[in-house]
């Protein structure tokens, strides 16, 4: 870890009790060794952190997909880092630590509304792929929405049951989600918000068969798009996420929150947009309270204007340039048959980190 983010690191773990309370903590479950296991090891349940009595019911009566799920929320981790790896908070996780991103998913902000809809919308993914590539015998293939085939093509191969990995996702990922606050209301919303875009992305997918390569028969079955489209979706809605206000109602079982869009002149969130009701940090500086590492030795785009521009990511206090030397393959020639043959060359490349 860099120096100047040790101290940041000790303050985090300081605010960890603070942190810990509503964080949905079974996350770091993604990020350790155990996770590869579960199927093996049924006792292991008990032993995941954060679990709420129906998400530990849920591990022990259905073990086989729970690494599935694990690695589900690591995907929506990668995918978090790709989508932000240009902008001042760039979905940083921290080692040894139960709650994986810090302090910054204590606020209702736009940052914790994206990563609940990509964790989720990844848990729905990862089962719905197990299930397809026949490593769970509670769940397979879906034959419920095919309806008939098209005109030159027929149904075949494994239609992906996406409804299956929406349920586990729906059942495990919102186990936690029911109190009655503003907080619960926006983690579901931006939770489902996530697995929809599973299933407005579903698509069919075909393969021709025949002589050469002649589609003579194509056989079609439905298939989820790659995971990084419905990262590039989400972080369009993460762009355009609708600001919320809480409005507190009374109610049989007491006082509960609910979200009411903040500006009435706007279209009202659907249940595909995210939602937040809290601003976030600026990232520029180092904060634990916020949990923000700033923008300090971070790669910038000198020719940028975005947010990964050095103007704008080092929060104007200006850039570094350093070069650097890399050894690449060049000249590469494809010889018959069948192999390529490359030389090795140094190139020098302009490196250009935040002050």
């Amino acid at each position: 870890m860099e120096p100047h983010l040790l101290g940041l690191f000790v303050g985090l773990l300081l605010c960890g009790t603070r942190v810990l309370a509503g964080y949905p903590i079974w996350w770091s479950l993604a990020l350790g060794q155990q996770y590869t296991s579960l199927g093996s090891q049924p006792l292991l349940c008990g032993s995941i952190p954060g679990l709420v009595p129906k998400q530990l019911r849920f591990c022990r009566n259905y073990i086989e997909i729970m690494p599935s799920v694990a690695e589900g929320v690591k995907l929506g981790i990668q995918e978090c880092q790709h989508q932000f790896r240009g902008r001042r908070w760039n979905c940083t996780t921290i080692d040894d630590s139960l709650a994986i991103f810090g302090p910054v998913l204590d606020k209702a902000t736009r940052e914790s509304a994206f990563v609940h809809a990509i964790a989720s919308a990844g848990v729905a993914f990862a089962v719905t792929r197990s299930c397809a590539e026949g490593t769970s015998t509670i769940c397979g293939c879906d034959s419920h929405h095919k309806g008939p085939p098209g005109e030159g093509w027929k149904w075949g191969g494994c239609s992906e049951d996406a409804d299956f990995g929406v349920l586990v996702s729906r059942e495990f990922a919102d186990a936690r989600e029911n109190r009655p606050d503003a907080r619960s209301a926006m983690n579901k919303h931006n939770n489902e918000a996530g697995r929809t875009t599973i299933l407005d992305h579903m698509h069919l997918k075909c393969k021709c068969h025949g002589l050469s390569g002649s589609c003579e028969v194509k056989t079609c079955w439905w298939a989820q798009p790659d995971f990084r489209a419905i990262g590039d979706f989400l972080k369009d809605k993460y762009d355009s996420a609708s600001e919320m206000v809480v409005e507190k109602h009374r109610e049989s079982r007491g006082w509960v929150e609910t979200l009411r869009a903040k500006y009435a002149l706007f279209k009202p969130p659907t249940e595909r947009d995210l939602v937040y009701y809290e601003n976030s940090p600026n990232f520029c500086e180092p904060n634990p309270e916020t949990g923000s590492f700033g923008t300090r030795d971070r790669t910038c785009n000198v020719t940028s204007h975005g947010i990964d521009g050095c103007d704008l990511l080092c929060c104007g206090r200006g850039h570094n340039t350093r070069t650097e030397k890399r050894k690449e393959k060049c000249h590469c020639i494809f010889h018959w048959c069948c192999y390529v043959s490359c030389q090795e060359c140094v190139r020098i490349y302009d490196v250009h980190t935040c002050k």
